[in-house]
């Protein structure tokens, strides 16, 4: 297996990944953007027009005071909002898993920005394959830690999953990257990959 070790930006391998996509001076919306660290970075170091939907009223917070501007609301919500084509980039990372209506999100990304960036945790790996297997119970691995009953995650999908579906709504992906840990995975990415990580724009 080929490998390449990929730095962590703000204690993450995948935000390093997509500050590497993203375009200096690029319009930027991220999507469930927490405390606005991942845009506060790009905003000072890629210059971009940087904007941020967020749930929880204390990261929001946070967010604006890193001088981020952060809109305090649902996902689903906030998209619909929004005009087509606003964004150069939206940014969705380690939140599909959580969204209620994960396709309508990925259109809505689609509409409103130019490219769709989407990073997510992989259930088809294989740690999560043999817990599931040796336990015959909800896979609780370093990858997924939280009890089926308190876990955020309502859709559990893996990057075969995800490929698929974006070739049934006849997108394009113009670059995929797969991570585990620091690690880049070059070959059989949906067993060995945690996390993924998709450049994605409407055909």
């Amino acid at each position: 297996m080929s490998e390449s070790f990929v730095p962590n930006l703000l204690g993450r391998s995948d935000y390093a990944i997509i500050s590497e996509i993203i375009e200096p001076n690029a319009r930027v919306l991220d999507l469930g953007c927490g405390e606005g660290e991942l845009l506060a970075w790009l905003a000072e170091n890629k210059h971009v027009d940087a904007r941020g939907v967020e749930i929880e009223g204390s990261k929001v917070r946070q967010a604006i005071s890193r001088g981020v501007s952060v809109f305090h609301s649902d996902i689903e919500d906030a998209l619909a909002d929004l005009p087509d084509q606003a964004f150069d980039y939206v940014i969705l990372s380690q939140t599909l898993q959580e969204s209620r209506a994960p396709l309508k999100v990925l259109r809505e990304m689609l509409r409103v920005g130019r490219r769709a960036i989407v990073a997510f945790p992989n259930f088809g790996h294989w740690t999560v394959r043999l817990a599931h297997m040796f336990t015959g119970r909800a896979p609780k691995t370093k990858l997924f830690p939280h009890d089926w009953f308190d876990s955020p995650n309502i859709h559990f999908f893996t990057v075969d999953d995800f490929e698929s579906l974006v070739q049934l709504q006849h997108w394009t992906i113009e670059k995929r990257i797969f991570l585990e840990g620091a690690r880049q995975i070059r070959i059989l990415p949906n067993l060995l990959s945690e996390v993924a990580v998709f450049l994605v724009r409407s055909s």
